[in-house]
């Protein structure tokens, strides 16, 4: 058990321990070699640190030592730095149970916020959400407050990547105050710098940017680690690219050789592509058209073949050389490209994770049935109890909380899907349908803009009038949420398969994307359509101000007949002033769903902390 680092070279020499001193002993030396392989990765680090893991997620937790949290995480890193976050997933979410067992709090929440940036990076934002709110609860309770700067970084960084960068900002400006105050986590105030820089960009508020940028490359000054360089390559490339939009092109690119410097002091496939794709830009806004094209093209034809992660950042990076070069054409083919990307990746993941969430459930139930044979009949009866529309609601619960994170970009509150869905339910109540049509009408209408996942967020976030080709790739959202439900197993998914395909139909036939004419629209996407639009009629958006009820529902009766059924339509102008006298509060009785939501708890739960305001007062709310 006492061998040297070295001596490991495959698990199946290793002996599973018997006991937490064995498990320290073995892996405090696995965790020297798994540091080491992260510090000079070899031809055979990948394999290697495979082998280990799945040693290591085999073992029984009941052995378990911290060196073992430590190595599951280290493995974890291994993966996300190879931006391979998938991989990483196991090792995290192992980590976190050890940790539990163990009852070691600081390893809770470290695992916790390894855990929440690997689902991030899987694109499963609602959890990631869940894991860095529960990393910042037990922060707190270990008093900390230095301990909280990593979870609020990587939680800013997970709103930055669903296009949040307000909210992300505040969340990089809280983990630089307590990173600052604190010795152990002062490398956090560097990333969480670099990191405002990245959003100020987006925003297009280059002085803040600046100002972040600088101050994250002085807390870093001459980095050695892979991670340390990994993290100034990043700052140079934001300062450099900061400077393009001023047109400071000559100090841009002094910027962007410090990039490639680092990136080849401590290689790895994320620090090199940053620098290679920056290289391409400033080749471009220097007008050196042919180069920087040239350069963007390579650096994407590299990431296709070597670097597949990357290929959606080389395809941004390629439609914004284009059009800084004057070719919008050309620019578009690279976003149809993106898109295609896009749907691929977003598909697997939301489909992943929805596999991973119906698997958990069916070994819990699994597990409740071998715990006491004896027990079998309550299980029945509770089952009876719960009834399949439960079973129903946990199956989709995955789903619809990406359906909500799809919708963040128009509504930080989350509340939007919730709203839809149970107006359209009542409506279609109204109307004699069924009440376990309602019901899946309620469920099925919340995922209803699912498919905007795999909308390029260029597109969902430009603030003027989409070109006709980008408003084609846009309208795609409608199908492309009709495929992920129906690849996922669920059998009631197909009235959200309906929904997610054609709310966006026209009762005249010039809707999308089947222009379907009349009663040829099923009727759960026509209640759902009447429902959405006077949703978001009556809400802020970023691009509109809310409209009072009374004058959306006037522009609901100008539609009668072209857009709405005329029929449904009728129904809907009577039933909704009728909901106002019978509930007053018409938000809050059509959202008392959201309230059971996890990823919208977290959200509150986080925005509340941030704010310092009592958690039943959101940050979200207190904006409107």
């Amino acid at each position: 058990m006492s061998a040297p680092a070295d001596s490991f070279a495959l698990t199946s020499r290793f002996t599973p321990p018997t006991s937490s001193e064995e498990d320290g002993v073995l892996c405090s030396a696995l965790l020297a070699k798994l540091r080491h392989e992260l510090s000079e990765p070899g031809d055979d680090a990948a394999r290697w640190s495979a082998e280990v893991g799945e040693f290591l997620i085999g073992l029984d937790l009941a052995s378990g030592s911290a060196h073992r949290v430590e190595c599951l995480l280290a493995i974890a890193q291994y993966y996300y730095l190879g931006w391979r976050p998938a991989a990483a997933l196991p090792a995290a979410e192992r980590a976190v149970a050890q940790a539990r067992v163990l009852g070691d709090m600081a390893l809770l929440r470290k695992a916790l916020t390894f855990l929440g940036v690997m689902r991030k990076e899987t694109g499963n934002l609602p959890e990631a959400t869940a894991s860095f709110s529960e990393a910042l609860e037990t922060a707190q309770r270990l008093g900390d407050a230095g301990a909280e700067a990593p979870v609020w970084n990587n939680l800013g960084v997970a709103l930055q990547n669903a296009a949040q960068y307000a909210e992300a900002i505040q969340c990089f400006e809280r983990a630089a105050a307590l990173a600052d105050a604190s010795v152990a986590f002062a490398p956090v105030r560097a990333m969480a710098l670099s990191n405002i820089a990245s959003c100020a960009l987006h925003l297009r508020d280059v002085r803040t940017g600046i100002k972040a940028v600088r101050r994250a490359i002085e807390l870093n000054p001459d980095p050695e680690s892979a991670t340390d360089c990994l993290s100034r390559v990043i700052s140079e490339s934001h300062y450099a690219r900061l400077l393009l939009e001023v047109g400071e092109t000559g100090h841009a690119t002094e910027h962007c050789e410090k990039a490639r410097m680092y990136a080849a002091k401590a290689p790895t496939a994320r620090a090199e592509f940053t620098a290679s794709l920056t290289s391409g830009l400033i080749d471009v806004h220097s007008g050196r058209i042919d180069v920087g094209l040239t350069r963007l093209k390579r650096s994407l034809e590299q990431a296709r073949q070597n670097v597949r992660s990357e290929v959606r950042d080389a395809l941004s990076a390629c439609i914004t050389g284009y059009e800084v070069a004057g070719q919008p054409d050309v620019a578009l083919v690279y976003l149809h490209e993106l898109l295609a990307l896009n749907k691929e990746a977003k598909q697997a993941q939301v489909l992943m994770h929805h596999r991973e969430h119906i698997a958990r459930l069916e070994r819990a139930e699994q597990g409740a049935e071998t715990i006491d044979h004896t027990l079998a009949w309550q299980q029945g009866k509770l089952r009876v109890q719960l009834g399949e529309r439960e079973l129903v609601r946990n199956r989709i619960l995955l789903l619809e909380q990406q359906s909500v994170a799809a919708e963040l970009h128009d509504d930080t509150t989350g509340e939007h899907c919730y709203r839809v869905g149970r107006l359209a339910s009542i409506l279609g109540r109204e109307i004699g349908l069924e009440d376990d049509v309602c019901f899946l009408i309620d469920l099925a209408a919340r995922l209803h803009d699912i498919g905007k996942l795999v909308v390029p967020d260029a597109i969902l976030l430009k603030p003027g009038r989409l070109t006709p080709g980008e408003r084609e790739i846009m309208e795609t959202h409608t199908t492309a949420g009709a495929e992920i439900l129906a690849k996922t197993n669920v059998p009631q998914m197909h009235v959200a398969e309906e929904i997610a395909l054609h709310h966006h139909e026209r009762w005249d036939g010039t809707g999308y994307p089947m222009r379907l004419r009349g009663t040829a629209i099923p009727i759960a996407a026509r209640v759902t359509a009447l429902a959405d639009v006077f949703d978001a009629l009556t809400h802020v958006r970023p691009y509109k101000h809310a409209w009072p009820i009374h004058e959306a529902l006037a522009e609901i009766k100008s539609l009668r007949g072209r857009q709405f059924d005329p029929e449904l339509t009728d129904v809907f102008l009577e039933l909704v002033p009728r909901l106002q006298r019978e509930v007053g509060d018409l938000d809050a009785f059509l959202a008392v769903e959201a309230k059971n939501s996890p990823f919208i708890k977290a959200r509150r739960q986080i925005a509340a902390a941030l704010k310092g305001t009592e958690p039943s007062r959101s940050l979200f709310e207190l904006r409107r």
